[in-house]
């Protein structure tokens, strides 16, 4: 498979599995610790700087959006992105969740700060992506998308190995999670030019969404 030509690409060992396995157990305890604050009401349930488990998406799961460890590692593969792809890009930003048993993620498109996206498993038990290209009949409707029923094409990860994929474009999914659980980080990219979106419109990255950006030329600021 090759990115150009099919939209999307395995590349396995992206990061070592030393380091996989750092970020793994760094995102089980950063769950811990945002559990404990809210339980202690240290913060808010209702705060998302520490992650939250009320993503529509994916409700009563651990997420977070913007972790300044993911998002140092989505600095970090904008070079490797950039050669896989072939397009001079920009970050936008990370999101890391950790699934649980019981999780599916529904069939989806995905917004427009993702036009180049990775997903990278980081540890736990295996859950394989499925992407569809032949997508014509899915939509976008009121209620939101009506995704096709195109068949699958399955992809399994090991921790370390990240799918590269065109988010905007390919619909992708997973199945009911049978495991106990397992830590996936996606990291998000735009191409760069006017409307590139940099840093999905925030000051700069590890910052929450709702802390915006002001004047910022250097696309490439941490």
């Amino acid at each position: 498979m090759n990115f150009k030509k099919d939209k999307y690409e395995i590349i396995p060992n992206a990061i070592s599995d030393e380091m996989a396995n750092f970020l793994y157990l760094y995102s089980l305890l950063k769950r811990r610790v945002a559990k404990t604050f809210m339980d202690t009401r240290r913060i808010s349930r209702f705060t998302k700087d520490f992650g939250t488990w009320t993503d529509p998406q994916m409700p009563n799961t651990y997420s977070v959006y913007g972790d300044i460890a993911m998002d140092t590692l989505l600095y970090k593969m904008g070079p490797i992105m950039e050669k896989k792809s072939g397009y001079e890009l920009v970050p936008t930003y990370s999101y890391m969740r950790v699934y649980k048993k019981g999780d599916v993620l529904k069939r989806h498109k995905d917004r427009m700060s993702c036009e180049v996206s990775i997903t990278m498993n980081l540890g736990g038990d295996p859950w394989p992506i499925y992407l569809s290209k032949n997508t014509k009949d899915g939509k976008e409707t009121s209620q939101g998308y009506k995704p096709s029923k195109a068949k699958g094409i399955k992809v399994n990860l090991n921790p370390g190995d990240m799918l590269i994929y065109r988010g905007c474009e390919l619909e992708h999914w997973r199945n009911k999670f049978e495991g106990k659980e397992c830590a996936q980080v996606f990291l998000h990219y735009n191409k760069a030019g006017k409307n590139s979106n940099l840093m999905d419109g925030r000051l700069h990255l590890g910052l929450p969404s709702d802390i915006k950006m002001e004047v910022n030329n250097d696309r490439r600021k941490t």
